[in-house]
């Protein structure tokens, strides 16, 4: 459950290191964002010689959250930190990277992310 201002971590090496949630687009007045939905964000901290730039507005998917979430057998999934996979455009399902670090959650592949899931490392 993360909202606006939230600083998410970067789960791929598109260079982008951290990013500051600024708005969800295309769920009109909506104020959190879950698992799998896709976030606008401005990039905090970036690697110099990265695809992505300091200040830039990038499109992100979210990968991991620190809040549970329950999934339909009844169990709950919850990751250390907030992470996100910066995309290729705001309705793209392509991404800017091509590996992953750390677990992503089984949602994504279920939303239809499976380029994603299948460059994973690991899935829970």
């Amino acid at each position: 459950m993360l909202q606006l201002r939230s600083v998410l971590q970067i789960a791929d090496n598109s260079g982008a290191k951290e990013v500051y949630l600024v708005g969800i687009p295309g769920q009109g007045n909506k104020h959190y964002a879950y698992l799998g939905d896709v976030i606008s964000a401005i990039v905090k901290k970036a690697d110099p010689y990265g695809h992505v730039k300091k200040g830039e507005l990038v499109y992100g998917l979210i990968v991991r959250t620190r809040k549970e979430t329950k999934r339909k057998d009844g169990s709950y999934i919850r990751f250390d930190d907030n992470a996100c996979v910066i995309l290729q455009a705001k309705l793209s399902q392509e991404p800017k990277g091509t590996r992953f670090f750390g677990p992503l959650a089984r949602e994504i592949k279920e939303r239809g992310y499976k380029k994603i899931a299948s460059l994973a490392s690991e899935i829970y």
